[in-house]
């Protein structure tokens, strides 16, 4: 089966130059990569110019971080180009996904032969559960869900705890939203109320699944050696897993301050596997030790405005924000939802500030950094993102920053909220 599958590899071609940096489309196509869509996910394309113009300036001598790794596209990215990589991600789902990805060099014979097992298995399950959240009824028919449960079944039945059996685990969990009924918002937000005309059924989107991740390991085992990469489950903000000044290359996007939850993203995921049942376990699990870039989490932590303000590592901004968030404190009163976005962005930058400082810690100097960031508008207030962790970056230590804008945001959308012009792009900073 393996050889079959090599024959078909296609991914030596030359690469296409990346529009930019802002969108996951690209990896789309990629091996590894496009095994989880994660839409906060930047080009890896994009990643690969960097770290190879790097390379070829520092003779070699590069070591990647990302603190916000997301689903792992700049780890793999490192172990394509041969360089040694760290990543940091704090939501425990997403960070699950990128550790599978990221651990290609497994035995893909035992990852084949466990699922097909799983599915052998799966095919004698008889019966629905009746103690999955509300939202799995809505996703999946009855039929559906049989079989999805069938194979979550016999995935517990078989896991031994091995890298080959968490591929399994992702095989699964890569096609719930393929079979599911309900459509998902570009965001990956799940929508109940949108129905999909023609959802896959699950046995037949598991083997697709499974063909398509042999194809991409076998791929990535003949390319490349070992992997390089070191991913870590903790917060960017305290990790003192990653040596003092050890990294001279980051990049990453963080969580924009514009509401985005990133915590409600695999909502689906996680109620199927029965990592959460409802709101506090999404509060508690997922959001807990995120960046404060939605009202939800600001609401999570309860500090008030003026304790966020009086941290102390906010003083090059204290003037600015105090400016906006009283504008927003008094914007919301004119508005149903009354969203705490004054808490929501003064914690937001109180977070990233902390950030910053480790990164100063972890950073050679002479390092470079990019920020895949957007500014942000709520209730229609600017909040000058790029300027504003520009200026924190400098209080931290850092040497210099500039910002590259690749697009316009907010100009498409009928529904969007205000008509502030919002632009999204890379901000570079040395040091």
């Amino acid at each position: 089966m393996i050889q079959g599958i090599q024959r078909r590899l296609f991914f030596n071609m030359p690469l296409k130059k990346s529009r930019n940096g802002t969108t996951f489309i690209d990896n789309l196509a990629l091996p590894i990569h496009r095994w989880f869509r994660f839409s906060a996910g930047f080009s890896a394309i994009w990643v690969k110019e960097i770290i190879s113009s790097e390379i070829g300036k520092r003779k070699g001598d590069v070591v990647l971080l990302d603190p916000f790794v997301g689903s792992g596209t700049s780890l793999l990215c490192a172990d394509e180009c041969r360089i040694k990589s760290y990543g940091i991600e704090s939501q425990p789902f997403i960070a699950k996904i990128a550790r599978t990805k990221t651990q290609w060099k497994c035995d893909i014979n035992k990852f084949i032969k466990i699922s097909h097992s799983v599915v052998r298995i799966a095919n004698d399950h008889q019966v629905i559960q009746n103690n999955y959240p509300q939202l799995i009824y809505k996703c999946f028919d009855e039929n559906t869900l049989l079989q999805l449960e069938g194979l979550k079944i016999a995935w517990n039945l078989l896991d031994d705890q091995t890298i080959e059996s968490s591929l399994v685990w992702l095989c699964i969990t890569s096609i719930l939203r393929l079979a599911s009924i309900a459509g998902t918002a570009q965001w990956q937000y799940v929508l109940p109320k949108k129905k999909k005309k023609s959802p896959l059924q699950p046995f037949t989107a598991f083997r697709n699944q499974l063909e398509v991740m042999v194809e991409d390991l076998s791929y990535y085992q003949i390319n490349f050696k070992d992997p390089l990469s070191i991913f870590i489950e903790d917060n960017s903000m305290f990790t003192k897993v990653i040596p003092d000044k050890s990294i001279n290359l980051v990049i990453t996007s963080p969580p924009y301050a514009n509401n985005y939850d990133y915590g409600d993203a695999t909502r689906l995921e996680m109620s199927f596997w029965g990592e959460i049942k409802g709101w506090h376990d999404l509060q508690e699990k997922a959001r807990k030790n995120l960046i404060r870039s939605c009202s939800h989490q600001a609401a999570l932590v309860g500090q008030s405005l003026e304790k966020i303000l009086s941290d102390p590592d906010l003083y090059p901004l204290v003037p600015e924000i105090k400016e906006k968030t009283e504008e927003l404190e008094i914007e919301k009163e004119n508005h149903g939802g009354k969203k705490d976005y004054h808490l929501m962005i003064a914690g937001y930058f109180s977070d990233m500030a902390k950030v910053w400082k480790n990164l100063r810690r972890m950073c050679k100097e002479g390092s470079v950094l990019c920020f895949v960031i957007g500014d942000s508008a709520p209730y229609g207030i600017y909040i000058p993102v790029d300027e504003w962790l520009g200026k924190l970056a400098i209080a931290s230590g850092f040497k210099s920053f500039e910002f590259e804008k690749v697009r316009d945001r907010n100009i498409k959308w009928k529904n969007r909220k205000h008509k502030v012009p919002l632009k999204e792009g890379n901000l570079w900073v040395e040091g």
